[in-house]
């Protein structure tokens, strides 16, 4: 049984639609974000799921037991807001412990259940100090130490590191990940950030307009995106307009407007002519070594270059259109300059396309 079933949840607005049927499977113990741009749904989803928001269609059920009716305080979810929302008048041990004490726990036990939240957590010494003396990954362990402590059924995080330094958010991550392998919670974690979505998760749900695009493995959506959308938004994409020809020997290719043409498994099934919108990642543009023969290599120049610690971040031009591509620092191709020639390769598979109907419909 799942721990936690989304069924056709929607909500709507006056003249707009925040969630659009969405529905999901969570596994017991499963780290699941929710992925996507400022006013996709995400957060929308997770409050209704909180009981903050009521939802205007669908069900939501936890263990099988359908809890769309009921109040937050009967649903055994615990929530971490983007702000921590710790209480600057109680010391750790007291945040920790108010939730237990809404709930009536007192004396040894209370001690017990607020020690082990916040050894889980590795923050034992620090009970007696207030929020104001702590950093911001300290509060936010707290925040965390406070929502397991009730031993929730569902943990839910709304975009909990966005308010972290860079250096922070990425141990923080490793943190909150260790943090749920070991007490087991099923978790639910919105977030706009793509890498603190595919490295923490052990499924992504990609939304856009309030609507599910891709729900399935950090991997699946990286190398076999479901919708155009998704091919846009994961990754560092390079966004392009074309259309479809017939290549020599029937492969199926994009004249990009113009541009140079692309041979794009993509377009395989659509007819010649047809406008689409494609997206090649930077990542999937490869510098070859030699341009005269190497197969798929378009011939350029280089526009721009710029430096950006581990990789050098290249503009290049191929006639009308401009591609980002990069190379790792300490690489054969770190040293470009610009005006350079440069020759690079994208593998058909690497050409994501989609019409561009499906643009103008949304």
């Amino acid at each position: 049984m799942p721990a936690l079933t989304l069924d056709r949840l929607e909500k709507r607005y006056p003249g707009h639609t925040a969630a659009s049927s969405v529905s999901l499977s969570v596994h017991d113990g499963e780290f699941i974000s929710l992925l996507g741009p400022s006013g996709c749904g995400k957060t929308t989803v997770l409050r209704m799921v909180a009981g903050l928001i009521e939802p205007t269609g669908g069900r939501i059920l936890v263990d099988g037991r359908d809890i769309t009716a009921l109040p937050t305080n009967q649903r055994n979810i615990g929530l971490v807001f983007q702000s921590y929302a710790l209480f600057p008048h109680m010391n750790v041990f007291e945040n920790v412990a108010f939730g237990l004490r809404r709930r009536g726990m007192q004396g040894s036990e209370l001690n017990r259940r607020v020690e082990q939240a916040l050894a889980s957590v590795r923050l034992s010494a620090l009970g007696g100090r207030m929020p104001r003396e702590l950093s911001g990954g300290q509060q936010q362990r707290v925040a965390v130490a406070r929502s397991i402590a009730p031993r929730p059924s569902i943990l839910l995080f709304d975009e909990p590191l966005s308010n972290l330094d860079a250096s922070l958010r990425d141990e923080m991550q490793i943190e909150l990940k260790r943090l749920q392998r070991e007490v087991g919670i099923t978790t639910l974690f919105v977030t706009h950030d793509q890498g603190e979505a595919m490295s923490m998760s052990d499924r992504v749900c990609v939304l856009a307009h309030g609507v599910v695009q891709q729900f399935d493995t950090p991997e699946a959506i990286y190398h076999r995106p479901a919708t155009g959308f998704v091919a846009s938004f994961i990754g560092r994409p390079n966004r392009l307009t074309g259309q479809v020809l017939r290549m020599p020997e029937g492969a199926a290719g994009v004249q990009l407007d113009n541009g140079p043409v692309l041979a794009a498994t993509g377009a395989e099934g659509m007819a010649p002519g047809t406008a689409v919108d494609v997206v090649v990642r930077q990542e999937d543009i490869r510098f070859a070594d030699s341009p005269s023969t190497a197969a798929f290599t378009l011939a350029g120049r280089v526009a721009m270059r710029s430096f950006v610690g581990a990789r050098v971040q290249y503009l290049l031009a191929f006639g009308g259109t401009e591609l980002i591509a990069e190379a790792v620092t300490n690489g054969p191709h770190a040293g470009l300059e610009v005006n350079a020639p440069v020759g690079v390769t994208i593998e058909p598979q690497h050409v994501y396309v989609t019409p561009a109907a499906q643009r103008e419909a949304a």
